[in-house]
């Protein structure tokens, strides 16, 4: 049923051994199709795929020795009534992030080089239990301060040592807020916890807008969202670094510092996750579930899926960073 929505946002709540891991949060490389070449777009450093070598233009030819595209017909919803790239798309992208119970094993082929084969959890499988020693990390580059979260904003433990960190950095001339391990989203109030220290005032920063409503009666229903200034706010120039792995409310909080007149949000195309989630259970099973039920929008307008950052960095094979070479030479 999942496949026939072929939205990454639209999930159970329990798995089994042999489920699909989650896209963006159970991934480590987004790959799009070029005809029927599945090239490598970007890579989540740390991870299998890195460590096994994938980097941005590597074309993956096989999966578990099956040509990629026979493997992602696994993964294509069964009821289009016409070809949909989203739907290629979202079957290419599941397939690569495997199976929780399954070893995954990829022949790839770098651009002019003879197809090699790798074993991206090998010898363990590093997307199974991701667990990090810190909700974030902080340091400086000179008068440049730094803060990268780490996969938290749906720990409401996250607001102090957020709070504190963000004090010792005040004396900073500039700030880069790094949201690309983000992938799990989080909850409003973490965001607005953290939007809040940026703002003077009360002022918008996210539209609401409940289709299913407007479905039933004929009467449109949407808001807009108010985030209100909370302790000592950070004066100096922000960077927001975004990117394949900023999802969800990762994503709220990237449109929301967009709006902001002293904040450039920096990166890639984000995970484009369908709206606000809301979470049901099936009667008889107890099986919980959840769909998108609400579209979010930035400020402007713009559909919060279809949001790119203002400055597009290409992304770059770890441990290179393009991205933050760039958010710091912007603040020079």
């Amino acid at each position: 049923m999942l496949a026939e929505l072929y939205d990454p946002h639209a999930t159970l709540g329990t798995n089994r051994p042999d489920s699909p891991r989650l896209v963006p949060s159970g991934s480590d490389v987004y790959a799009e199709w070029r005809g029927d070449k599945a090239v490598v777009r970007d890579v989540r450093p740390g991870f299998g795929a890195a460590l096994a070598g994938v980097r941005p233009g590597t074309e993956i030819v096989a999966v578990d020795g099956v040509p990629v595209a026979q493997a992602a017909g696994a993964y294509l919803p069964a009821c289009l009534k016409a070809p949909d790239p989203a739907a290629r798309a979202y079957a290419l992208n599941v397939l690569l992030a495997g199976r929780h119970h399954a070893e995954r094993r990829w022949q790839l082929r770098q651009p002019g080089a003879a197809p090699i084969d790798v074993r991206p959890d090998y010898p363990r499988p590093l997307l199974e239990h991701i667990s990090y020693p810190r909700r974030l990390e902080s340091r400086r580059y000179g008068r440049t301060g730094y803060i990268r979260l780490h996969n938290s904003l749906g720990d409401h433990a996250l607001m102090a040592p957020f709070d504190s960190t963000l004090d010792a950095l005040l004396d900073t001339r500039a700030l880069v807020l790094d949201l690309r391990d983000t992938p799990s989203g989080g909850t409003t109030t973490v965001a607005r916890a953290l939007l809040s220290r940026f703002v003077s005032r009360e002022q918008y920063y996210q539209q609401h807008e409940l289709v299913a409503e407007e479905r039933a009666y004929g009467v449109k229903r949407k808001w807009t969202e108010l985030v209100s200034p909370r302790g000592r706010r950070y004066p100096g120039r922000v960077v927001v670094l975004a990117g394949r792995w900023t999802g969800s409310m990762g994503e709220g909080l990237a449109i929301a510092f967009d709006a902001l007149p002293q904040a450039t949000v920096v990166g890639t195309e984000l995970a484009r996750l369908n709206g606000a989630i809301y979470f049901y259970r099936l009667p008889n099973s107890g099986i919980g579930f959840s769909l998108p039920a609400e579209k979010l929008y930035h400020i402007d307008g713009t559909p919060r899926e279809d949001y790119r950052p203002k400055v597009l960095v290409p992304p770059a094979a770890p441990p290179a960073d393009a991205a933050l070479d760039r958010a710091l030479q912007l603040l020079k």
